[in-house]
């Protein structure tokens, strides 16, 4: 399935809600990255936790980056119908032992190491074997002390220990479900993605993403982490704090709006224009040097 083009990126929402204008700001910038080198941009819906999703949202996405005049090479990658190669991996790296199969729960976690919620590292209490005798385990992949590291094309150098920063991390949870760390690094590698463009509230999850690719012997894509579209009360824009839905009719508005946040300086003119003239405007014009660090 490898594939190798001279540049391929990707989109990949969650359908947990309806696209809103920070889903919007990282589609362009992942999207001007790709057309702006001639290259292809590849739509995925990363559906592999069902609790969370909203019936209908998958084709809201759709429509909505449909009518933003988003256009996108090949078919769209659902997620959920990767689950057997998910399941594939995981016997691997377990075979490997570079996985094994984990008996704590956050709760536990949490109880027998004194840490908040937020911050849980996981100290590695099960990798000689699960604490607990369990019917179902959740599967967690070895970290080490080795740096992640790469080099952001917005940020700059980044560097990660991921054993001091979440210790070994869950690929498969108990109930069945993969992680997204394990989702999205197999499926970038595998798609050929050559850059990764996307929120910088995502930059945590590339080390993680990293070292199931690097553990797997997949090639790593580069990454470029955009400014997060922050509320008026300072928070993210995000499904969970409920952030306004996209329309379409808002399309040219909301564009011209993106571009501005991205650092570009559209005329004030294409705010009477269309979607298409808007595009060829930012395709031929996009700056990836002027966007915020």
């Amino acid at each position: 399935m490898t594939i190798s083009p001279s540049y391929r990126g990707r989109f990949a929402p969650s359908p947990t809600g309806p696209l809103h204008f920070g889903s919007l700001v990282a589609a362009m910038g992942s999207y001007l990255q790709a057309k702006r080198q001639n290259g292809e941009w590849l739509l995925r819906i990363d559906d592999i936790d069902p609790p969370r999703e909203q019936k209908g949202v998958v084709d809201n996405i759709l429509k909505t980056l449909d009518g933003f005049g988003f256009e996108w090479n090949g078919e769209v990658l659902y997620q959920s119908n990767r689950r057997e190669r998910y399941h594939e991996v995981v016997h691997h790296l377990l075979e490997q032992k570079l996985a094994y199969p984990c008996s704590c729960s956050r709760k536990s976690i949490l109880e027998k190491t004194g840490q908040t919620k937020g911050e849980t590292v996981y100290p590695g209490f099960c990798r000689n074997g699960p604490l607990e005798n369990l019917s179902e385990y959740s599967i967690r992949l070895r970290c080490n002390h080795e740096l992640i590291q790469f080099d952001d094309a917005i940020l700059g150098p980044q560097s990660f220990d991921l054993e001091k920063m979440n210790g070994d991390f869950v690929l498969q949870r108990r109930d069945g479900y993969f992680s997204y760390h394990l989702a999205s690094g197999i499926d970038d590698a595998e798609q050929g993605i050559t850059e990764v463009v996307r929120g910088a509230d995502l930059l945590n999850c590339s080390p993680g993403q990293i070292h199931v690719q690097q553990t797997l012997g997949l090639s790593p894509p580069l990454y470029c982490h955009l400014p997060i579209v922050l509320s008026e009360s300072g928070q993210k824009l995000s499904k969970q704090s409920h952030a306004k839905p996209i329309d379409s009719k808002e399309s040219v508005d909301l564009l011209y709006k993106s571009l501005k946040f991205l650092g570009q300086m559209p005329p004030i003119e294409l705010m009477q224009s269309n979607n298409k003239e808007i595009w060829n405007w930012a395709i031929n014009h996009w700056q990836l040097d002027l966007v915020s660090k």
